[in-house]
């Protein structure tokens, strides 16, 4: 495990791949979930000669929970700011969830910093939540209750296939949820005003969506997919037999995702 230092604390990191000659591939974890959710798809990366780092959020993991703000426009300074600790490549970013917002941002703040994004099971646009559904959430991540709770919600999102090593998977959330200012910075996570990406007409790298096809976050997947490849004028990758989380439950469908965007992003380099 790695650290980079930040103004506020410090972002955690695993760092896969020791050559410095393979494409730079940054991961992305969403909300309240732990940067060992791309452990497949990094080991695959790395195994094909890229250099694969894979970190956590902000409070999440062994990131620390000091800092002032934990939206995706935050994350995105963290990914950039690893990019530039990493030797300041064009690297290719992949974000799951939040993360994946956090990849457009950085995408389109730092053009020559990303090579190409991967959105997994992207949140470009908040979901529409009920009152009843805001207040049922708070109450949630509100007390010593919250990292079962979290860790329970977090399980039914792996809709289909159930990953290897989910039960150690599960384990890490409820351990990471447990200490109160860990929950703390969560909650803040889950209840940062994120803005909508509607707009990445400045987006200039090449871009996959990858959707889980049972992906419980939507209604619609299919629908929710082709509007974010719309925004970032990217293909569409859908997954079967998997919910919220590819990198884990389908790793086979993302890494070949991934080395396509590799090699569509060094084409254009």
């Amino acid at each position: 495990m790695h650290h980079l230092r930040r103004p506020e604390g410090r972002i955690a990191y695993d760092l896969h791949g020791t050559g410095d000659t393979g494409t730079l591939v940054i991961c992305v974890p969403g909300m309240f979930d732990h940067r060992s959710s791309f452990r497949f798809v990094a080991a695959e990366l790395a195994r094909a000669g890229h250099r694969v780092a894979v970190m956590d959020l902000r409070g999440h993991g062994d990131s620390d929970a000091t800092f002032d703000r934990y939206d995706s426009r935050a994350t995105a300074g963290d990914v950039i700011a690893l990019v530039e600790e990493l030797g300041g490549g064009r690297a290719v970013i992949a974000g799951n969830s939040m993360g994946a917002a956090a990849a457009t941002i950085a995408a389109l703040e730092r053009p020559d910093l990303v090579a190409g994004v991967a959105l997994l099971g992207p949140f470009l646009r908040p979901a529409a939540v009920s009152r009843l559904t805001r207040a049922a959430l708070r109450v949630l991540v509100s007390g010593p209750w919250t990292a079962r709770a979290l860790t329970l919600f977090y399980d039914s999102l792996h809709k289909g296939r159930v990953p290897e090593g989910h039960a150690e998977q599960k384990a890490r959330i409820h351990a990471m949820l447990r200490p109160a200012e860990r929950r703390r910075a969560v909650a803040r996570t889950i209840e940062a005003p994120n803005e909508t990406i509607d707009d990445a007409g400045g987006l200039t790298a090449p871009a996959v969506v990858i959707m889980g096809e049972l992906d419980p976050d939507w209604k619609d997947p299919r629908a929710e997919a082709d509007w974010v490849a719309s925004v970032v004028r990217g293909r569409v990758v859908m997954v079967p037999e998997c919910g919220h989380y590819a990198q884990s439950q389908r790793p086979d469908v993302v890494v070949s995702a991934l080395e396509d965007l590799i090699r569509r992003a060094e084409a254009v380099a």
